[in-house]
């Protein structure tokens, strides 16, 4: 999951298969930390139009954005993601189990969140971004 406004990688879930239950479980495991967003884009893989993720998004008042088939990029900033990901993480690493591969793959995530500037950011990582939009907010509140 991104955050189109940071560019932050906000959630990884590593598994063998994704079901609908297991986005799910990571996105109510990730809002502990982190309000929910208004709305997710996503695909039209089953794991995101199965049944237990529409009534996930009703109760939780998300609304689930689903590009158009045949359309990825409409939901180009996960392409792009999903890309880097591939080549820099998952083709040059081996995983010697799940456990590995989730700990590999974070590892790669907080790179990505906290060492790689974006041009779209003003050369900020998603990180710092974040920050700084947060920042900004609390002294907008202040005023």
């Amino acid at each position: 999951m991104i955050d189109k406004w940071s560019r932050e990688s906000v959630l990884l879930e590593t598994s063998f298969s994704l079901t609908g239950q297991s986005v799910v479980d990571a996105l109510q495991q990730r809002s502990l930390n982190r309000p929910l967003p208004k709305a997710i884009t996503v695909d039209h893989g089953t794991e995101f139009t199965s049944k237990s993720l529409d009534e996930w998004a009703w109760n939780n008042g998300v609304k689930l954005d689903f590009i158009r088939p045949g359309k990825p990029t409409e939901n180009a900033f996960i392409e792009s993601f999903n890309g880097r990901l591939r080549d820099e993480c998952l083709n040059v690493n081996e995983f010697a189990s799940i456990e590995d591969a989730k700990q590999k793959i974070e590892v790669w995530r907080q790179d990505y969140n906290h060492h790689r500037p974006h041009s779209s950011l003003g050369h900020l990582t998603p990180n710092e971004f974040a920050m700084q939009g947060r920042e900004t907010a609390l002294e907008t509140a202040r005023l």
